[in-house]
């Protein structure tokens, strides 16, 4: 195995786990480059990403967003220590186009590619081009990792090291709010959309289930009944008559949702005595979430960081830090992404 790097690792990167394509430059944790294709508009028609949609355009994205990272990182290949590429999980087509094009590079310049767990990136993004952030050492802290696929609290103690204390047993988070926000007509994706309404609305005027926020023991999350309470709602009173109406529906249910992540993930601090926080994922720019994370930081005593908003939704900065600080720590990069096991088995994560 090599010894450990002394300077900080130039990493070229590539993530396609779903409907973005996107390739990076990394020099540690300072990003050269960042480059991104989105796929919403195609998307939005049908409410949702459509994988077959989302493989197709990954293959004719891919080479373009490679070649604008590169050129704005102002890098050649000789200068690189090493390429990365998400492995999974994820949509298994539109992984498998960020993987091969990985793969090709491999083989066509010699250099050795990290096949990194999507979520281990996320983990890592907070930590992204900050340098107050950056410049602190990477200490054991709690994660609370919430997208449109995820909503799971972890702890992490180390690169590499990360134990899962519980997750979603049906909805994430953020697919949840996709899908009321499906139901409320305000179209894909309908995060961002909810949270700009409730920012106007009354939290209190509507009061929406808290589903396993009792339970102190466990730190799962479950939303799928969250969503259907909005959805007999509807059926009894119809859709909101007025943009008022809508702001405060939309208040209420992002508050349901924000009060049981900000419980649970108090409790697992409380328990594991982390004195730091992490909020990653896509619902990481939730502004509900961040103001109320913050307060209970406040309140606590606990330091809580996140990413930045350009770096909470999937990037492939983030899996190139995984991978320069693999190889700064002399970890040997898989012998062959997607090797003999499945693609949603985290690499380095215990249950």
């Amino acid at each position: 195995m090599p010894g450990p790097m002394t300077r900080a690792a130039k990493i070229l990167a590539i993530e396609s786990s779903c409907d973005e394509t996107a390739c990076a430059v990394v020099e540690g944790l300072q990003v050269r480059a960042s480059i991104i294709a989105s796929q919403v508009e195609i998307h939005a028609a049908f409410g949702g990403v459509v994988p077959e949609l989302a493989s197709r355009h990954h293959l004719t994205a891919a080479v373009p967003v490679l070649r604008a990272a590169v050129e704005a990182a102002g890098v050649t290949f000789a200068e690189l220590d090493g390429l990365a590429v998400t492995e999974g999980p994820g949509l298994v087509g539109a992984l498998l186009v960020g993987v091969q094009l990985a793969q090709g590079l491999a083989l066509a310049t010699g250099l050795p590619l990290h096949g990194i767990h999507h979520m281990e990136g996320h983990l890592l993004s907070p930590f992204l081009g900050d340098a107050e952030i950056t410049a602190r050492e990477f200490v054991p802290h709690l994660a609370l990792s919430v997208s449109g696929g995820h909503s799971e609290l972890v702890l992490v103690a180390g690169l590499g090291d990360y134990r899962v204390l519980g997750c979603t047993r049906d909805d994430a988070a953020g697919e949840a709010f996709d899908k009321v926000a499906k139901l409320l007509g305000l179209g894909y994706p309908g995060g961002p959309v909810i949270d700009r309404l409730a920012a106007e609305g009354d939290s209190t005027a509507f009061r929406f289930p808290r589903a396993m926020l009792a339970d102190r023991e466990r730190f799962e999350f479950s939303f799928s009944g969250l969503k259907t309470a909005l959805s007999v709602h509807l059926d009894k009173h119809g859709q909101p008559s007025s943009r008022a109406a809508l702001a405060d529906l939309c208040a209420s249910f992002q508050a349901a949702v924000v009060e049981v992540l900000v419980a649970k993930a108090r409790l697992a601090r409380r328990k594991f005595a982390c004195k730091a926080m992490t909020i990653v994922g896509g619902v990481s720019a939730n502004r509900g979430l961040r103001e109320a994370m913050a307060a209970a930081a406040a309140a606590d005593g606990f330091e809580l960081w996140t990413p930045a908003l350009r770096y909470c939704g999937d990037n492939a900065a983030m899996i190139g830090a995984a991978a320069a600080l693999r190889v700064q720590a002399g970890r040997t990069p898989a012998v062959q992404v997607f090797a003999s096991r499945a693609i949603d088995e985290p690499r380095g994560v215990t249950a």
